[in-house]
């Protein structure tokens, strides 16, 4: 079984305790809805660290569990959760997908309409509510069967909170949202909440928070965005809309004094706010999205208009949101020793551009001119810029005609130099490493560059050792020096193939090589996790956008959040470094 097999396996246990009793079964439900959303978040697939005897290495994951999914790899089925799924039609784990229809209701619908063909499941409960017979069921009404009719079609249609977004996807949504409430005077701050404010790779719901002392005035103007499909749901304080692209947007207020607890609540993760409170709790202190609340004292609940006062409160440092992920940061924010995480404004350089010069690729050319690119690095205050193109076909050229490509190359760089001072240009080039280790040009050509990013672009299937083997040979070559896009990943499309990171980091540290964190909004790869343990174990990085146009640019700030996601500081990015910092880090062994 694949990652996301195995977490909606748990997902679908977590939903089978809570229909059979969710108050006896709470620790349960709470330990397979963690152990789903882990599994589900994690680079590494679960087969391969079972075999190496490593699954005690996931985060937040028991010894029950980890029985558990031992047994699976095992058996290839857990005994215990084919008794935990009796009694419950299959039918039921298809219906929990449809936003809005939670377990309970889901397995109601299943038994009362004889829903017991997971296959046909959806189509079937939408021909029962065009014939009325979702409304006869006791609690259910003509209303809730309008309801749950709009959630299956949109369902259908791939709208509402159906799948996980791109974090650049969701962003550009919520700043729009976010413009627009800025235009009412209501509206005293905005701010997204949960795994958006965390910059999390993808995001599930779009969720944002307001600040203001007039919640009907901000509500009004809410559900009046020019943009939306519907309103879907309008209170005093709440609101949801459907976009025209079919995204669903919840909105909380809160008052402006209040809004600092809030936020924290809401951002989460959960394990981050799991964990405060139980530190919390120690000091007698109970803590909710309205405030902080003395449990030894006879004293009224303390409100924070800001997060930096509510963390200040319980004797620590204010905890960057990307950092709330319960992996040691609490600890480290009461010890006011949490690091100093690299911002957007400490990049110097852009190493992985790809210019639409005629070199004649193995993959995509890029749309801009050189020139072009320059100037746009111009504007955002680049020290230097890192032309990357793919290297020439080897397939369609030989040694010479590659050679001759890159040479043409480098003399339309050496003109641009000779008029442009204020941003120094690398001559780089992104290279292939072939199945056989080798890189895809010959050492003629590559004298030609200041410095290469090799990358895998074929043949994804190979074990875990081979692929190591493959991406070591090529990282070996002297003018290899940063590897790009190192897990192959593309977020909701492929998981990539697999490496031994203890020999990449090794070699990597030991060779004066870099790891890139890629920007592309599909890849965001490295993955968080892996930067964590990169700068663990002291392996230089660097922030890179991989554009193929001038607007993309500017997607810088997805790599750096990926970075701060994985608690790097200005230190561990090469691309902070000044140019002629950079260029002896280029030069050296």
């Amino acid at each position: 079984m694949t990652n996301q097999e195995i977490a909606q396996l748990f997902k679908n246990v977590a939903a089978a305790y809570s229909i059979k009793d969710g108050k006896k079964f709470y620790f349960q439900i709470i330990a397979y809805q963690k152990a789903s959303e882990t599994i589900a978040s994690t680079t590494f697939e679960l087969k391969d660290l079972y075999k190496e005897g490593k699954l005690d290495v996931l985060a937040g994951i028991g010894a029950t569990i980890r029985s558990r999914l031992e047994e699976l790899f095992r058996t290839g089925s857990v005994a215990h959760f084919n008794l935990v799924f009796k009694g419950i039609p299959e039918s039921v784990f298809v219906l929990i997908k449809i936003p809005s229809i939670g377990p309970k209701k889901a397995y109601k619908l299943a038994k009362e309409l004889s829903l017991n063909n997971p296959q046909t499941a959806i189509e079937g409960l939408i021909i029962k509510a065009k014939n009325h017979e979702i409304a006869k069921i006791p609690t259910f009404g003509e209303k809730s069967e309008q309801d749950i009719l709009r959630v299956l079609l949109e369902y259908k249609q791939g709208k509402g909170k159906t799948t996980r977004m791109i974090l650049s996807y969701a962003s550009e949504i919520a700043e729009k949202i976010l413009a627009y409430l800025g235009q009412s005077s209501a509206v005293k701050k905005a701010v997204p909440l949960g795994s958006l404010r965390r910059m999390m790779p993808t995001v599930g719901d779009i969720d944002i928070a307001v600040a203001t002392d007039k919640p009907n005035k901000v509500i009004e103007h809410f559900v009046a965005y020019p943009y939306k499909d519907r309103v879907i749901e309008k209170g005093p304080s709440t609101a949801s809309i459907l976009t025209s692209g079919g995204k669903q947007i919840d909105l909380m207020t809160q008052s402006v004094a209040g809004f600092g607890a809030l936020l924290q609540h809401f951002t989460g993760s959960k394990d981050h706010n799991v964990r405060l409170r139980e530190y919390a709790l120690k000091q007698n202190l109970s803590l909710s999205e309205r405030g902080i609340k003395n449990l030894n004292k006879n004293e009224a609940l303390k409100r924070y208009d800001t997060e930096e006062k509510f963390y200040n409160a319980l004797g620590m440092e204010w905890i960057p949101p990307e950092m709330r992920e319960d992996k040691g940061e609490i600890k480290l924010a009461i010890s006011h020793k949490l690091p100093k995480l690299i911002e957007l404004s400490d990049i110097k350089g852009d190493l992985h551009i790809h210019s639409n010069f005629a070199i004649q690729p193995s993959h995509d050319l890029g749309y801009n001119s050189i020139t072009e690119m320059v100037e746009f690095a111009h504007k955002l205050n680049y020290e230097y810029i890192g032309f990357s193109e793919h290297n020439p076909s080897v397939s369609r050229h030989t040694n010479d005609q590659i050679y001759s490509l890159i040479a043409r190359r480098n003399e339309k760089i050496e003109q641009i130099i000779s008029n442009i001072k204020d941003v120094r240009i690398l001559k780089l080039l992104e290279i292939d490493i072939l199945v056989s280790g080798k890189l895809a040009i010959d050492n003629k050509s590559l004298e030609l560059l200041d410095g290469a990013i090799v990358s895998i672009h074929s043949s994804f299937g190979m074990s875990k050792k081979e692929m190591t083997k493959r991406v070591l040979a090529g990282l070996n070559h002297p003018k290899a020096k940063i590897l790009a896009h190192p897990t192959g990943r593309m977020l909701n499309e492929r998981s990539g193939y697999e490496l031994d990171f203890d020999q990449i980091f090794d070699f990597c540290k030991k060779n004066n090589k870099a790891l890139e964190i890629n920007s592309w909004p599909n890849r965001l790869d490295l993955p968080d996790s892996l930067i964590r343990e990169s700068v663990k174990n002291g392996v230089k990085l660097v922030i890179d956008t991989d554009s193929h146009a001038v607007d993309q640019m500017m997607l810088m700030k997805y790599g750096v959040a990926m970075a701060r996601r994985g608690w790097a500081t200005k230190n561990d990015i090469i691309n902070t470094l000044s140019y002629s910092e950079f260029a002896e880090w280029l030069k050296a062994g």
